[in-house]
């Protein structure tokens, strides 16, 4: 589940690139096939909406493992609650999860403390769980590239705090690894890239790689909020979850974990280089 998104379309493209067979789901079948396309022939493609449980009874009918993944939002705990029950009537025997590194009963993170419901439920549900959490997803840092591109700076809420971030293909090759080496199934990953990286270091780099400088502001964290809210109309919960997750990094400062390279032999990609790559975006 979570096909169409940023690390479960990693993990599709790294099982397809392995020979492995797998089942793509997607609210959008279409969609999603012609985004596939001829790459990925043994990528089965079905429809399957959360919100509808038939439709993951019959999307889970006959497979043996379930990778997990679902956009944040109100109700994420419900929908995914409701896909690991439905998981274990088809008869899947191992579930992969993406969670949150936070994600505590008294987490400050209001979306942490759902994945740690979710997380106790799937322990408690009877098949063999492979937890996944990951930091701060570099992919997320391209939602700057319009403010960024216009001579804006970038806008944080936690000063010089270190951040962990790491691409969201190394999560993928990660869960393809757990989901194809049975030594690693039922174990919990925390997921980093190799250094951390402040709001101050990122607008450097920024402004080295494009070749003009950008600015760092840092605000008070109900400045941002409000300003999440009113100028880039993010809902309330969200705006809430940047300002949580901002601030948790400045009262826990982050240090890097080597999982990756354990899991995978070799180094996570790097910010540096995954802002090369992209620097048009901010250009």
């Amino acid at each position: 589940m979570g096909a169409t998104g940023a690390t479960g379309g990693a993990l599709v493209r790294s099982l397809a690139g392995s020979g492995v067979p797998c089942r793509a789901l997607s609210r959008e079948p279409q969609g999603l096939r012609a985004r596939l396309g001829a790459a990925a022939p043994q990528v089965e493609v079905h429809a399957a909406d959360a919100a509808d449980p038939a439709s993951l009874r019959a999307a889970f009918s006959g497979g043996r493992q379930l990778f997990l993944t679902m956009e944040n939002g109100p109700r994420q705990v419900e929908f995914e609650l409701r896909a690991i029950e439905a998981a274990v009537e088809a008869g899947i025997e191992h579930i992969v999860k993406i969670s949150s590194p936070a994600a505590e009963p008294d987490s400050p993170v209001a979306i942490a403390r759902g994945h740690h419901t979710i997380e106790s439920r799937l322990r408690a549900a009877g098949v063999t769980a492979s937890v996944l959490r990951p930091y701060a997803f570099m992919q997320n840092l391209l939602l700057l590239g319009p403010g960024v591109a216009h001579g804006g700076p970038v806008v944080g809420a936690m000063g010089q705090a270190p951040c962990n971030y790491i691409d969201c293909r190394d999560i993928g090759e990660v869960a393809a690894a757990v989901l194809t080496r049975p030594e690693l199934a039922g174990g919990m990953y925390s997921l980093t890239g190799a250094e951390t990286c402040s709001f101050g270091r990122l607008a450097e780099l920024l402004g080295r790689l494009r070749g003009r400088p950008v600015r760092h502001l840092d605000l008070p964290p109900e400045q941002l909020r409000a300003q999440l809210s009113a100028e880039r109309g993010l809902p309330g919960w969200l705006a809430d979850h940047v300002v949580e997750i901002q601030q948790l990094a400045v009262a826990r400062p982050e240090t890097p974990t080597d999982t990756v390279a354990r899991l995978l032999g070799r180094a996570p990609r790097g910010l540096e280089a995954f802002l090369t790559e992209h620097i048009d975006a901010f250009r």
